[in-house]
């Protein structure tokens, strides 16, 4: 992982952890429309996707597959752009104490800290792919990439919460 991926990473997990921090348990719980996420919901989903992709890219580092050609992935910010969430990262709690929800992403970080602390020669990144389900084959550099793009985008979806909770 470069430096910029591993800074995008941090920048992204302290803004989301400077926008739930110091809501209300009945803010961070609350579910603006029918069919929508609360920022609990939004932020489990967040930390189920990370060790998701975590497993995924250990998964790719240790399969002996080709390359495959990067991906325009920037779309993926596009809120106008509505994707279905697959089961696997669909969060599972009605609703959570904000500490509780910080744990996981905590945790969910850690195990992808951990993924990448073993890649020893990080052009193993560039060189192998692995299936996503939105995008295809794409090079495990960028599911990293995907992390902290998909991460600023339920970031901007927290910010929506929050402005119909004060209305």
């Amino acid at each position: 992982m470069n430096k910029s991926e591993d800074n995008n990473l941090l920048i992204t997990r302290n803004n989301l952890l400077n926008e739930i921090n110091n809501v209300s348990y009945e803010e961070f719980n609350y579910i603006p429309e029918v069919n929508s996420w609360s920022i609990a919901q939004v932020c489990q989903h967040l930390a189920l996707t990370e060790e998701t992709f975590a497993r995924a890219i250990a998964y790719g580092l240790k399969k002996s597959n080709a390359c495959s050609e990067p991906k325009k992935i920037d779309f993926i910010l596009d809120r106008s752009n509505k994707l279905e969430a697959p089961e696997v990262v669909k969060p599972q709690l009605d609703s959570s104490e904000t500490h509780q929800i910080v744990d996981q992403l905590n945790h969910s970080r850690n195990l992808l800290n951990s993924v990448l602390n073993t890649v020893e020669d990080t052009s193993m990144l560039v060189d192998k792919s692995l299936k996503h389900p939105v995008f295809g084959d794409l090079p495990l550099y960028q599911w990293i990439e995907i992390l902290y793009l998909h991460e600023q985008r339920h970031i901007e979806q927290i910010e929506e919460i929050k402005s119909h909770y004060s209305v």
